[in-house]
């Protein structure tokens, strides 16, 4: 009986101690928690400020340019500049190309044939058009006058307001770099595209 009643008693002492280990160990782990912050330190969202000797980005950087005497526009094939004349009349004009033949060709000369397409629009008062103020130049300084392709609509002698006019021009010019210049009036140069001739 004494032995029984000893090994039961032993038992419920450890039953007792385990008990309380683990209600200690409950405890402290609770308050650990409510002292540690579990709101992690705010990250920015940003690698800082950029340079300031880095020039300014415009903010219209994708916007349309303004040509005119005093400070022709001067742009990429594809985009639209805003022509402005002498007289104050505006018109809208994009220039896309060149377009070569012959690419993936074994052999490739030193020129080829260049074709631009070119769009006119939303002129303000009637604006002459014509080829003879439209040229190319290279980066030797070579100039090549356009012509009409054959076959394709011809530029309007005069675009009227409301009206749109799309041709295509083209010449022979040396593989490289070239800008296309307008001079609407026949002497300033009012807005450029340059591009690339390539044709491998």
């Amino acid at each position: 009986m004494t032995t029984s009643r000893t090994t039961t008693g032993r038992r419920l002492g450890r039953v007792a101690s385990w008990s309380s280990a683990v209600a200690v160990a409950a405890l402290t782990a609770t308050a650990l928690v409510g002292c540690t912050d579990h709101h992690e330190p705010a990250v920015a969202n940003t690698y800082g400020s950029l340079p300031s000797w880095l020039a300014t980005i415009p903010a219209d950087t994708d916007g349309v340019l303004t040509g005119t005497a005093a400070h022709p526009a001067l742009t990429s094939e594809g985009d639209t500049v805003r022509v402005r004349l002498g007289d104050g009349s505006t018109l809208f004009a994009t220039v896309t190309g060149p377009v070569v033949p012959g690419e993936g060709l074994p052999h490739q000369g030193e020129t080829t044939t260049c074709t631009w397409t070119v769009s006119l629009r939303r002129a303000t008062h009637s604006v002459p058009v014509s080829l003879a103020d439209m040229t190319t130049i290279d980066q030797l300084g070579n100039v090549y006058r356009l012509a009409p392709v054959a076959g394709h609509p011809a530029p309007p002698a005069v675009l009227e307001p409301g009206q749109r006019a799309s041709f295509e021009v083209r010449t022979v010019m040396k593989v490289g770099e070239g800008v296309l210049r307008w001079a609407p009036d026949g002497s300033h140069v009012l807005a450029e595209w340059d591009f690339e001739v390539e044709n491998d």
